[in-house]
């Protein structure tokens, strides 16, 4: 019974981001087409790397005909704080098995990640039904949307002129939002904006992606925790 109700906790948690993430996924499709991939290419690269900001970038460098090395580091680049969610959330897994631990690192994708940390903050258990229901139901529909997107995305002329990707970032700003009464949260999130933009500026995408990460991690490791009761407003 208890197994019942944390899949149905988990699929109605990621429902948000599912709705958030549709128009990126369609229009992730649409603009794979339209760089010489096949459907079952842009299906394929939906569901082995499952990140919507490293497949549009495996896209234009694809195009470009980049050295598969460099494609590959780039996708680190943008993935790299993946490696911090996993540090992170780990910590609610010790008692999982090994291989339940390492099915659930691959969808651990940024929605997943905050949607965890809140599910324990609020003090209920981090289970693996209720994290494998909302990870494979975001991770499906992933796949479905990249396929729709590609197999009708030829319909539509210019489809990044409509700017329906803007929904992804307003989600993720309102997950950030949803922990501003953490402690320390101002500064580390500043540090990683300020860090953020200028590599942005210097260095160039996708770097300011990993780069704002770890200034916002160096900043939380100096600051270190507050005493309780001090949270940011």
């Amino acid at each position: 019974m208890n197994a019942r109700r944390d899949i149905a906790a988990g699929i109605r948690a990621v429902l948000p981001a599912m709705l958030a993430a549709a128009p990126f996924g369609l229009l992730f499709g649409a603009l794979a087409v339209d760089n010489n991939f096949t459907v079952g290419e842009t299906v394929l690269m939906s569901a082995t790397i499952f990140a919507g900001a490293s497949q549009m970038v495996g896209i234009d460098l694809f195009g470009d005909k980049i050295a598969p090395w460099l494609i590959v580091l780039s996708i680190f680049a943008v993935n790299f704080r993946h490696v911090l969610y996993s540090a992170v959330i780990g910590r609610q897994m010790r008692a999982w098995s090994a291989l339940q631990r390492y099915v659930a690192f691959f969808f651990l994708v940024d929605p997943q990640f905050a949607e965890s940390e809140k599910r324990v903050e609020s003090g209920r258990p981090l289970t693996f039904a209720w994290y494998m229901a909302g990870g494979l139901t975001f991770y499906t529909t992933w796949i479905v949307e990249g396929w729709l997107g590609a197999t009708f995305g030829k319909m539509v002329d210019n489809p990044a002129a409509y700017g329906v990707d803007f929904l992804l970032p307003i989600y993720f700003l309102g997950l950030v939002m949803g922990f501003r009464r953490r402690a320390n949260w101002l500064p580390v999130v500043a540090a990683s904006a300020v860090g953020s933009i200028i590599a942005y500026v210097l260095v160039g995408s996708p770097w300011h992606v990993s780069i704002g990460a770890l200034c916002g991690v160096a900043v939380a490791a100096v600051i270190g925790a507050k005493p309780a009761g001090e949270a940011v407003e």
